[in-house]
Formats: structure tokens, sequence, C-alpha cells
């Protein structure tokens, strides 16, 4: 008889931290400077506040969102909790969101950016971007269809080059920097619409964008020596080096640019190195962050490729015949080429300067991040509904200090959806409405595909 094949338990606590940190670490800390300090009117005191309120955010998040994780180790992820603890529709919807919005939206947010860092950096024209982020989404597509060794290896290159660049700005910026500029004052600079309230929202939702990859710590569990000890060290371990890496970085940002000119600056990470090094030195950092989007973008394609041949797999979206089907490397071909597309029509919808002063980058990440936190949240209660629901389940992990640290994520969970909607602007409002009527859009699809294919099976 063929034996059961299992994944070995050899992963100890540091190895855990470094797989939480690797998964987190990413472009937001390069870019999202420029997004926080326009919202604080070039104030530099909340733009470091939200860098720690953000974290903590995910540090609530991640160690309740570990113990369903841990509890349902399915394939499917937040997809596969939230059927478990409520039902098919909400599960899907979360799928549904993430193929649509999430995964496409980040995509093209990235692939802008580089077409934006490309054009900077070769002084080529801006009606050039959209074109370099479609090739950029193209490649990574035949990349990735080539299997896994081959997009695992590209991912392992751009992580190296986003390591490099983080190191060196902070070094070199408390070296060489002046340290002249202001850093925890004032707060805010009221004033143009600018509140207090308003650049906490919006610098929290770009925080947040900052510190997406924690959802990915329940997937480590199965391969720890001791996840009941170990896990809850790893995600505390691995979000505070995270939240001190940002905010010391934030802190070296400052100490060379002023807080009102990184507002102005929609590369401040590049600003900062050409400031430090010259043209030449600050080049060669700009290339690494490139690369390191462009990884950014692999890992999104990917992981968003396989919620797709998830969805298609269970028979729960139209054309699941063919998204569901692999090429001769094993690989989800089909269900990359939807995402990418879905990807290219938002890059494509970059154009059109829908929300004037906005950046494209922005906006795309600021929905994928809100649509997100929805079901986030509702992971989040998930683990009061299962204790109620399956109280004598087996849990290797639970989460800590229960029911203060999931209600508390609740909470921040809750916060962040109320205040896209409703407190940080017309542009965050109107994105954060569509990504709503976009989700609820999936319910009738859900209904008529499995209409459909039952159907079919009958």
């Amino acid at each position: 008889m063929e034996q059961k094949k299992e994944l070995k338990k050899n992963l100890g606590v540091f190895s855990a931290i470094a797989v939480v940190v690797g998964c987190v670490i990413g472009a937001g800390v390069f870019f999202k400077p420029y997004a926080i300090y326009s919202a604080t009117g070039g104030a530099p005191g909340i733009g470091m506040l939200v860098w720690i309120i953000g974290g903590l955010a995910s540090l609530l998040g991640a160690l309740t969102f570990a113990e369903v994780a841990v509890m349902i180790p399915k394939t499917g992820g937040m997809v596969s909790y939230l059927t478990e603890a409520y039902n098919d529709k909400i599960g899907f919807l979360s799928g549904w969101m993430q193929i649509i919005i999430f995964f496409p939206a980040y995509i093209a947010g990235y692939g802008t950016r580089v077409g934006e860092e490309l054009a900077s950096l070769f002084g080529i024209p801006q009606g050039y971007v959209f074109p370099i982020a479609m090739a950029l989404i193209i490649g990574l597509v035949i990349l990735n269809s080539l299997g896994n060794k081959a997009g695992g290896g590209f991912q392992i290159v751009s992580t190296v080059c986003k390591l490099i660049p983080l190191i060196v700005l902070m070094i070199f910026g408390f070296a060489l920097g002046s340290g002249d500029n202001p850093i925890f004052t004032p707060m805010v600079n009221e004033g143009n619409g600018v509140t207090a309230g308003s650049a906490l929202g919006s610098g929290l939702i770009a925080v947040l964008f900052a510190f997406e990859g924690w959802t990915n710590v329940g997937a480590i569990a199965g391969e720890m020596k001791r996840p009941g000890r170990d896990l809850p060290i790893a995600i505390v371990g691995g979000v505070s080096i995270i939240m001190a890496v940002y905010f010391i970085i934030n802190m070296a940002y400052l100490w060379v640019i002023p807080a009102e000119e990184l507002a102005t600056l929609s590369s401040p990470a590049a600003a900062v190195a050409k400031a430090l090094f010259g043209e030449v030195g600050g080049t060669i950092i700009q290339v690494g962050i490139i690369i390191s989007v462009i990884g950014a973008a692999n890992g999104f394609l990917m992981s968003g490729s396989r919620v797709a041949f998830f969805l298609a797999d269970t028979k729960t979206i139209p054309g699941s015949n063919t998204i569901a089907k692999v090429n001769k490397f094993a690989v989800p071909q089909n269900a990359l080429i939807l995402v990418a597309t879905i990807s290219g029509v938002y890059a494509f919808l970059g154009q059109f300067n829908i929300f004037e002063g906005a950046a494209w980058f922005d906006v795309m990440t600021d929905l994928g991040t809100f649509g997100c936190w929805i079901f986030y949240t509702l992971t989040f209660m998930c683990v009061m509904t299962l204790r109620k629901k399956m109280p004598n389940a087996e849990r290797k992990y639970k989460v800590p200090l229960y029911p203060v640290v999931p209600v508390l994520a609740i909470v921040g969970g809750l916060y962040v959806i109320v205040s896209q909607l409703f407190l940080t602007g017309t542009n965050a409002t109107i994105m954060s409405v569509f990504s709503v009527v976009v989700t609820l859009l999936g319910l009738p699809v859900y209904l008529l595909s499995k209409k459909y294919y039952s159907k079919k099976q009958g």
C-alpha cells in the first residue's frame, strides 16, 4: 500500500520567524511613505505613528488568524476557513474577492509602479507605463507557466534584492543624513481637506498594505516541531522585527529628506538613495527596488492563480473546466492567464487618471487592502464561532489571551472597513463601495455556476 506522505516537522522557532519576515516585507516600505505623508499634509507625526498601529493590528490579526489556519489546514486557505465556520457562499465570496479584486489590484499596482520607475530611470515618456506594466504581467505568466521552479527561483532572487536596499538605506541614512528634520512632530498639518482622522485612516490603509503577507503564518504550522508553543513566538517575533525595520527605515528616510518633501515624491526610497549616494549609487538601489517589486508581483500572481484554480476545481466559477486544467509542467496556466487578464484591465484603467492627483499604485493597493480586510475580520470572528461550534476539536495552537486578542483584532478590522467607507475621503469611499459591489456580484455567479455544473454532472 502507498504510505501517506506527511510534511516533516523540522521547523524551529527561528526558521519560522524568518518565514514570517520573508513573506511580509515587500514593496510597501519603499513607496508608501509618499501616500502616508501626503495624507498628513507633510507632517511626520501620524506618519510614524501609523507604522506602529499597523504593526500592532497585523500582530493581533496574525495571532487570531493562526488558530483558524492551524485548525483547518485545508487547500484554499480563507475560502476553506469561512466555509467551515459559516457556509459555502461566504467562503466562495472570499475567494471571488481575491481573484477579482485583491490579487489583480495588487499585481496591476505593482506593474504600474515598475512602469513608472523604469520611465523615470531611462527617461521614457509616461505613455509607455501601461505597455511596460502589461509586458511585465505577460512575462510573469510565461515564467510561471514553465513550472514552480522557474517562478520560485525568481522569487528567491527578488527577495535578496529587496533586503539589500533596506539594509543599505537604514545604515547609510543615519550615517550620512543630516538628522535636522523633525521626525515625530507635528502630528498633522490640517487644511486642504487634511484632518487627523482622515490622515490616520489613509495612513493606516497604506501601512496595512506594507504588512500584507502575515496571513501565510498558518501555512507553516504543519512543519513546526512545537506549533502550540513556537507559532505565537514566531508571529510575535516576526511581526515585531518587521515593525522595527519599518519604523527604523522611515526614521532614516526622515533623517535625509523632510516629510513635506517626501509627500511630493512618488518614489521616496529612490530619492533618499540618490540624496545619499548620488545618481549612480541611487540608480543601483533603485534597480534593486524595481526587482523587488517585480518579485512581489510574481508572488501575488502565483498565489492568485492557485485561488482561481481552487474555485475552478470546486466548479463554482464560469469556465471551471478550462481554468482547472494544468499544463505539462503541472502549473494551472489558464488560472494564471485569468488573474493576469483582470490585472491588465486594472492597469489599463490607470491611464485615465480616474482619481485626479492619486497615484494608481496607491489606488490599486488601497482597493486590494480594503477588500481583503473585510474577510480577514470575518476570519477573526471564526475563532469564536468555531470554539462554540466545535468545542472538542483538537487545537494545536490557541490564540493567547482569548477572547481579548480576537476582540481587539475584530475591532481593528472594523475600524479599517469603516474608516475607508466613511472617514478617509471621497476616493476611498468610491473604491470601497466598488469593492463591496463587485464582491457581492459573486453571489449570482456562484449560484449560476453551481446550477450549471450540477445539471451537467446530472
